[in-house]
Protein backbone atom coordinates (compact mmCIF):
# COMPACT_ATOMS: atom_id res chain seq x y z
CA UNK A 1 0.00 0.00 0.00
CA UNK A 2 1.30 3.52 -0.79
CA UNK A 3 2.35 5.54 2.23
CA UNK A 4 0.33 8.73 1.68
CA UNK A 5 1.28 11.77 3.77
CA UNK A 6 -1.77 13.49 5.16
CA UNK A 7 -2.78 16.80 6.73
CA UNK A 8 -5.42 16.13 9.39
CA UNK A 9 -6.54 13.12 7.41
CA UNK A 10 -6.44 14.86 4.03
CA UNK A 11 -3.90 13.47 1.58
CA UNK A 12 -1.39 16.07 0.38
CA UNK A 13 -2.24 15.42 -3.26
CA UNK A 14 -5.97 15.90 -2.62
CA UNK A 15 -5.31 19.12 -0.73
CA UNK A 16 -2.97 20.38 -3.45
CA UNK A 17 -5.52 19.52 -6.15
CA UNK A 18 -8.24 21.38 -4.23
CA UNK A 19 -6.01 24.44 -3.90
CA UNK A 20 -5.20 24.43 -7.61
CA UNK A 21 -8.87 24.28 -8.56
CA UNK A 22 -9.56 27.19 -6.21
CA UNK A 23 -6.48 29.01 -7.56
CA UNK A 24 -7.89 28.86 -11.10
CA UNK A 25 -11.21 30.26 -9.90
CA UNK A 26 -9.56 33.08 -7.96
CA UNK A 27 -7.28 33.99 -10.90
CA UNK A 28 -10.41 34.38 -13.05
CA UNK A 29 -12.00 36.52 -10.34
CA UNK A 30 -8.88 38.70 -10.19
CA UNK A 31 -9.02 39.36 -13.92
CA UNK A 32 -12.78 40.01 -13.89
CA UNK A 33 -12.48 42.56 -11.09
CA UNK A 34 -9.69 44.65 -12.62
CA UNK A 35 -11.31 46.15 -15.74
CA UNK A 36 -8.08 46.58 -17.70
CA UNK A 37 -6.96 42.98 -17.08
CA UNK A 38 -10.43 41.65 -17.85
CA UNK A 39 -10.31 43.43 -21.20
CA UNK A 40 -6.86 41.95 -21.94
CA UNK A 41 -8.34 38.52 -21.30
CA UNK A 42 -11.44 39.26 -23.39
CA UNK A 43 -9.41 40.35 -26.42
CA UNK A 44 -6.97 37.44 -26.16
CA UNK A 45 -4.16 39.73 -24.99
CA UNK A 46 -3.06 37.50 -22.11
CA UNK A 47 0.09 35.91 -23.51
CA UNK A 48 2.21 33.12 -22.06
CA UNK A 49 5.83 33.01 -23.18
CA UNK A 50 8.93 30.93 -22.48
CA UNK A 51 10.49 33.32 -20.02
CA UNK A 52 13.93 34.80 -20.64
CA UNK A 53 15.52 37.79 -18.94
CA UNK A 54 13.25 40.37 -20.60
CA UNK A 55 10.00 40.57 -22.52
CA UNK A 56 10.51 41.68 -26.13
CA UNK A 57 7.13 43.15 -27.04
CA UNK A 58 6.55 44.17 -30.71
CA UNK A 59 5.13 47.66 -31.29
CA UNK A 60 4.21 49.51 -34.49
CA UNK A 61 5.43 53.10 -34.42
CA UNK A 62 5.88 54.18 -38.06
CA UNK A 63 4.40 53.54 -41.50
CA UNK A 64 6.09 50.88 -43.62
CA UNK A 65 5.90 52.65 -47.00
CA UNK A 66 4.21 55.43 -48.97
CA UNK A 67 1.29 55.17 -51.40
CA UNK A 68 1.65 56.04 -55.06
CA UNK A 69 -1.57 56.90 -56.86
CA UNK A 70 -1.68 55.64 -60.43
CA UNK A 71 -3.25 58.09 -62.89
CA UNK A 72 -1.55 57.26 -66.18
CA UNK A 73 0.03 54.03 -65.05
CA UNK A 74 3.52 55.37 -65.75
CA UNK A 75 4.13 57.01 -62.39
CA UNK A 76 7.32 56.04 -60.60
CA UNK A 77 6.75 54.08 -57.43
CA UNK A 78 8.38 55.27 -54.25
CA UNK A 79 10.15 52.18 -52.96
CA UNK A 80 11.59 53.85 -49.89
CA UNK A 81 10.42 51.71 -46.98
CA UNK A 82 10.82 51.66 -43.24
CA UNK A 83 10.58 48.83 -40.79
CA UNK A 84 7.45 49.74 -38.82
CA UNK A 85 8.15 47.17 -36.14
CA UNK A 86 10.11 48.07 -33.05
CA UNK A 87 10.68 46.00 -29.97
CA UNK A 88 9.93 47.38 -26.53
CA UNK A 89 11.90 45.71 -23.75
CA UNK A 90 10.36 45.16 -20.34
CA UNK A 91 11.85 43.36 -17.39
CA UNK A 92 9.76 40.77 -15.64
CA UNK A 93 7.94 41.36 -12.39
CA UNK A 94 8.58 38.23 -10.30
CA UNK A 95 6.78 37.51 -7.07
CA UNK A 96 5.93 34.64 -4.78
CA UNK A 97 3.16 34.33 -2.21
CA UNK A 98 2.92 31.41 0.24
CA UNK A 99 -0.29 29.65 1.25
CA UNK A 100 0.45 28.49 4.81
CA UNK A 101 -1.24 26.09 7.23
CA UNK A 102 0.06 25.74 10.77
CA UNK A 103 0.16 22.53 12.81
CA UNK A 104 -1.98 24.26 15.43
CA UNK A 105 -4.68 24.78 12.81
CA UNK A 106 -4.36 21.11 11.84
CA UNK A 107 -4.90 20.05 15.46
CA UNK A 108 -7.80 22.46 15.95
CA UNK A 109 -9.61 21.50 12.74
CA UNK A 110 -9.95 17.78 12.41
CA UNK A 111 -11.53 16.23 9.36
CA UNK A 112 -11.18 16.67 5.62
CA UNK A 113 -13.79 19.38 5.15
CA UNK A 114 -12.49 21.54 8.01
CA UNK A 115 -8.89 21.66 6.81
CA UNK A 116 -9.93 22.23 3.18
CA UNK A 117 -12.06 25.20 4.30
CA UNK A 118 -9.02 26.75 5.97
CA UNK A 119 -6.89 26.14 2.87
CA UNK A 120 -9.59 27.72 0.69
CA UNK A 121 -9.74 30.77 2.96
CA UNK A 122 -5.95 31.13 2.77
CA UNK A 123 -5.99 30.95 -1.05
CA UNK A 124 -8.77 33.53 -1.30
CA UNK A 125 -6.85 35.82 1.05
CA UNK A 126 -3.63 35.51 -0.99
CA UNK A 127 -5.41 36.16 -4.30
CA UNK A 128 -7.33 39.09 -2.82
CA UNK A 129 -4.04 40.62 -1.71
CA UNK A 130 -2.54 40.13 -5.17
CA UNK A 131 -5.59 41.74 -6.78
CA UNK A 132 -5.19 44.83 -4.58
CA UNK A 133 -1.45 45.10 -5.25
CA UNK A 134 -1.90 44.64 -9.00
CA UNK A 135 -4.48 47.42 -9.13
CA UNK A 136 -2.55 49.78 -6.83
CA UNK A 137 0.60 49.47 -8.93
CA UNK A 138 -1.03 49.67 -12.37
CA UNK A 139 -3.19 52.67 -11.49
CA UNK A 140 -1.13 54.67 -9.02
CA UNK A 141 2.34 53.10 -8.84
CA UNK A 142 1.76 52.76 -5.11
CA UNK A 143 2.38 49.07 -4.43
CA UNK A 144 5.31 48.49 -2.10
CA UNK A 145 5.71 44.83 -3.13
CA UNK A 146 5.09 44.80 -6.92
CA UNK A 147 7.33 47.73 -7.78
CA UNK A 148 8.67 46.01 -10.92
CA UNK A 149 5.17 45.91 -12.44
CA UNK A 150 4.63 48.62 -15.06
CA UNK A 151 2.32 51.46 -14.07
CA UNK A 152 0.10 53.89 -15.95
CA UNK A 153 1.23 56.55 -13.50
CA UNK A 154 4.55 58.20 -14.33
CA UNK A 155 4.93 60.39 -11.27
CA UNK A 156 8.04 62.17 -12.51
CA UNK A 157 10.44 60.38 -10.17
CA UNK A 158 13.85 59.32 -11.46
CA UNK A 159 13.97 55.70 -12.55
CA UNK A 160 10.20 55.23 -12.28
CA UNK A 161 9.07 53.75 -15.59
CA UNK A 162 5.43 54.82 -15.56
CA UNK A 163 3.71 55.54 -18.84
CA UNK A 164 1.36 58.54 -18.71
CA UNK A 165 2.99 61.97 -18.60
CA UNK A 166 1.11 65.22 -18.12
CA UNK A 167 3.24 67.10 -20.67
CA UNK A 168 1.52 67.99 -23.94
CA UNK A 169 1.23 65.36 -26.64
CA UNK A 170 4.37 65.54 -28.76
CA UNK A 171 6.63 67.01 -26.05
CA UNK A 172 6.87 64.10 -23.59
CA UNK A 173 10.36 62.93 -22.70
CA UNK A 174 10.38 59.76 -20.60
CA UNK A 175 10.95 56.23 -21.91
CA UNK A 176 8.57 53.27 -21.92
CA UNK A 177 9.86 49.80 -22.69
CA UNK A 178 13.30 51.34 -23.27
CA UNK A 179 11.91 53.38 -26.18
CA UNK A 180 12.25 57.16 -25.83
CA UNK A 181 8.95 58.97 -26.29
CA UNK A 182 10.76 61.86 -27.96
CA UNK A 183 11.81 59.54 -30.83
CA UNK A 184 8.19 58.86 -31.81
CA UNK A 185 6.15 61.98 -30.95
CA UNK A 186 2.93 60.82 -32.65
CA UNK A 187 2.81 57.14 -31.68
CA UNK A 188 4.71 56.65 -28.41
CA UNK A 189 3.17 59.51 -26.41
CA UNK A 190 -0.07 59.56 -24.44
CA UNK A 191 -2.92 62.03 -24.94
CA UNK A 192 -3.56 64.75 -22.33
CA UNK A 193 -6.63 66.90 -21.61
CA UNK A 194 -6.81 69.50 -18.86
CA UNK A 195 -9.70 70.76 -16.77
CA UNK A 196 -10.15 73.59 -14.30
CA UNK A 197 -13.62 72.61 -13.10
CA UNK A 198 -16.14 69.77 -13.32
CA UNK A 199 -19.02 72.14 -14.11
CA UNK A 200 -20.48 73.79 -17.24
CA UNK A 201 -19.66 70.85 -19.49
CA UNK A 202 -15.89 71.28 -19.20
CA UNK A 203 -15.29 67.69 -18.08
CA UNK A 204 -17.26 66.18 -20.96
CA UNK A 205 -15.55 68.52 -23.43
CA UNK A 206 -12.12 67.42 -22.20
CA UNK A 207 -13.14 63.77 -22.44
CA UNK A 208 -14.43 64.30 -25.98
CA UNK A 209 -11.23 66.04 -27.08
CA UNK A 210 -9.11 63.21 -25.71
CA UNK A 211 -11.37 60.58 -27.27
CA UNK A 212 -11.10 62.23 -30.70
CA UNK A 213 -7.33 62.68 -30.49
CA UNK A 214 -6.81 59.08 -29.50
CA UNK A 215 -8.90 57.99 -32.51
CA UNK A 216 -6.68 60.04 -34.82
CA UNK A 217 -3.44 58.44 -33.68
CA UNK A 218 -4.28 54.95 -32.40
CA UNK A 219 -3.50 52.16 -34.90
CA UNK A 220 -6.60 50.18 -33.92
CA UNK A 221 -9.52 50.10 -31.54
CA UNK A 222 -10.85 52.99 -29.50
CA UNK A 223 -11.08 54.09 -25.90
CA UNK A 224 -13.27 51.53 -24.17
CA UNK A 225 -12.30 51.77 -20.49
CA UNK A 226 -12.30 54.91 -18.36
CA UNK A 227 -10.97 54.76 -14.80
CA UNK A 228 -12.33 57.66 -12.75
CA UNK A 229 -11.62 59.22 -9.41
CA UNK A 230 -14.75 59.08 -7.21
CA UNK A 231 -15.24 62.85 -7.59
CA UNK A 232 -14.92 62.87 -11.40
CA UNK A 233 -17.31 59.92 -11.72
CA UNK A 234 -19.85 61.69 -9.54
CA UNK A 235 -19.45 64.91 -11.52
CA UNK A 236 -19.96 63.14 -14.84
CA UNK A 237 -23.03 61.38 -13.47
CA UNK A 238 -24.50 64.67 -12.25
CA UNK A 239 -23.93 66.29 -15.65
CA UNK A 240 -25.95 63.58 -17.39
CA UNK A 241 -29.11 63.97 -15.29
CA UNK A 242 -31.99 62.40 -17.22
CA UNK A 243 -29.68 61.53 -20.15
CA UNK A 244 -27.68 59.06 -18.10
CA UNK A 245 -27.63 55.48 -19.23
CA UNK A 246 -26.55 52.40 -17.32
CA UNK A 247 -25.61 49.12 -18.87
CA UNK A 248 -24.89 45.71 -17.41
CA UNK A 249 -21.36 45.00 -18.57
CA UNK A 250 -21.86 41.32 -17.90
CA UNK A 251 -24.64 41.25 -20.47
CA UNK A 252 -22.79 43.27 -23.12
CA UNK A 253 -19.08 42.79 -22.54
CA UNK A 254 -18.75 39.77 -20.27
CA UNK A 255 -17.17 41.55 -17.31
CA UNK A 256 -18.10 41.14 -13.66
CA UNK A 257 -21.74 42.25 -13.84
CA UNK A 258 -21.21 45.75 -12.47
CA UNK A 259 -23.45 48.63 -13.49
CA UNK A 260 -21.36 51.35 -15.08
CA UNK A 261 -21.84 54.70 -16.76
CA UNK A 262 -21.02 54.91 -20.46
CA UNK A 263 -19.17 57.49 -22.56
CA UNK A 264 -19.14 56.95 -26.34
CA UNK A 265 -19.37 53.22 -25.74
CA UNK A 266 -16.59 53.20 -23.14
CA UNK A 267 -17.35 51.74 -19.71
CA UNK A 268 -16.60 54.13 -16.84
CA UNK A 269 -15.48 52.73 -13.48
CA UNK A 270 -14.84 54.30 -10.11
CA UNK A 271 -11.19 53.50 -9.44
CA UNK A 272 -10.49 53.11 -5.70
CA UNK A 273 -6.82 54.05 -6.12
CA UNK A 274 -7.63 57.35 -7.82
CA UNK A 275 -8.58 58.93 -4.52
CA UNK A 276 -9.87 62.47 -4.19
CA UNK A 277 -8.96 64.61 -1.18
CA UNK A 278 -11.26 62.54 1.01
CA UNK A 279 -8.99 59.54 0.41
CA UNK A 280 -6.03 58.52 2.46
CA UNK A 281 -3.36 59.86 0.13
CA UNK A 282 -5.11 62.03 -2.43
CA UNK A 283 -5.03 61.74 -6.22
CA UNK A 284 -1.77 60.67 -7.87
CA UNK A 285 0.08 63.92 -8.58
CA UNK A 286 2.83 64.76 -11.03
CA UNK A 287 6.02 66.31 -9.78
CA UNK A 288 5.84 69.60 -11.69
CA UNK A 289 5.70 72.19 -8.95
CA UNK A 290 4.89 69.51 -6.39
CA UNK A 291 1.91 69.39 -4.05
CA UNK A 292 -1.02 71.62 -4.88
CA UNK A 293 0.73 73.22 -7.88
CA UNK A 294 1.30 69.90 -9.63
CA UNK A 295 -1.16 68.16 -11.95
CA UNK A 296 -3.49 65.54 -10.50
CA UNK A 297 -4.92 62.60 -12.45
CA UNK A 298 -8.72 62.60 -12.48
CA UNK A 299 -9.27 59.98 -15.21
CA UNK A 300 -7.44 57.42 -17.30
CA UNK A 301 -9.00 56.89 -20.74
CA UNK A 302 -7.67 53.62 -22.18
CA UNK A 303 -7.82 51.58 -25.37
CA UNK A 304 -7.67 48.05 -24.02
CA UNK A 305 -6.90 46.49 -27.42
CA UNK A 306 -3.46 48.10 -27.20
CA UNK A 307 -2.52 46.36 -23.93
CA UNK A 308 -0.91 42.97 -23.38
CA UNK A 309 -0.37 41.09 -20.13
CA UNK A 310 2.56 38.69 -20.41
CA UNK A 311 3.16 35.67 -18.18
CA UNK A 312 5.99 33.18 -18.10
CA UNK A 313 4.21 29.94 -18.96
CA UNK A 314 6.12 28.19 -16.13
CA UNK A 315 5.08 30.86 -13.60
CA UNK A 316 1.43 31.62 -14.35
CA UNK A 317 0.20 31.69 -10.75
CA UNK A 318 1.97 28.34 -10.46
CA UNK A 319 1.23 26.59 -7.17
CA UNK A 320 3.95 24.36 -5.78
CA UNK A 321 3.48 21.28 -3.65
CA UNK A 322 2.41 21.56 -0.02
CA UNK A 323 5.55 20.96 2.02
CA UNK A 324 6.65 21.12 5.64
CA UNK A 325 8.59 24.29 6.43
CA UNK A 326 11.93 23.51 8.02
CA UNK A 327 12.18 24.98 11.51
CA UNK A 328 8.48 25.89 11.72
CA UNK A 329 5.38 24.04 12.85
CA UNK A 330 3.68 24.72 9.53
CA UNK A 331 3.47 23.67 5.92
CA UNK A 332 3.33 25.85 2.81
CA UNK A 333 2.57 25.83 -0.90
CA UNK A 334 4.17 28.72 -2.81
CA UNK A 335 2.30 30.62 -5.52
CA UNK A 336 4.88 31.77 -8.09
CA UNK A 337 4.17 34.37 -10.78
CA UNK A 338 6.27 36.11 -13.43
CA UNK A 339 4.35 38.77 -15.35
CA UNK A 340 4.38 42.21 -16.94
CA UNK A 341 1.94 44.71 -18.45
CA UNK A 342 2.88 46.14 -21.86
CA UNK A 343 1.33 48.36 -24.51
CA UNK A 344 1.55 48.22 -28.30
CA UNK A 345 1.03 51.97 -28.71
CA UNK A 346 0.70 54.89 -26.29
CA UNK A 347 -1.19 57.37 -28.47
CA UNK A 348 -4.46 55.48 -28.02
CA UNK A 349 -4.47 56.20 -24.25
CA UNK A 350 -4.75 59.41 -22.27
CA UNK A 351 -5.30 61.19 -18.98
CA UNK A 352 -7.56 63.96 -17.73
CA UNK A 353 -5.54 66.17 -15.36
CA UNK A 354 -5.95 69.35 -13.36
CA UNK A 355 -3.81 71.41 -11.03
CA UNK A 356 -6.54 70.92 -8.39
CA UNK A 357 -7.65 67.79 -6.57
CA UNK A 358 -11.19 69.04 -5.98
CA UNK A 359 -13.39 71.83 -7.31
Amino acid sequence: MPNYVTVSGVQYDILASTLRILRDKEVDNTFRNIPLLEACQRYGNIEQTDGGSYIDAPVILTDHSTITQLTTGYESINLAVKDPLRTANYKWCDFIAPVVLTEKEELSNKGERAIIRIAEARMKSVMGMLKREFEKQIVAGSSTVLTDLESLYYGGSAGFQGWMQDSNFGSQDNSVGNIAKSSFPTSWQNQVSRITTYSTGELQAAMTDLYINSQIYAPEGEIDIILCSPASYKAYKQELFDKERYTSVAAEKDMAGRLVLMFNGAAMYVEPYLLDSAGASGLPAYAAGGGASGNYIHMYMLNSKLFNMYFDRDAYFTLGDMERISGYAALSANLMTRTQLTTQNLSGHGIIVSDSQTF
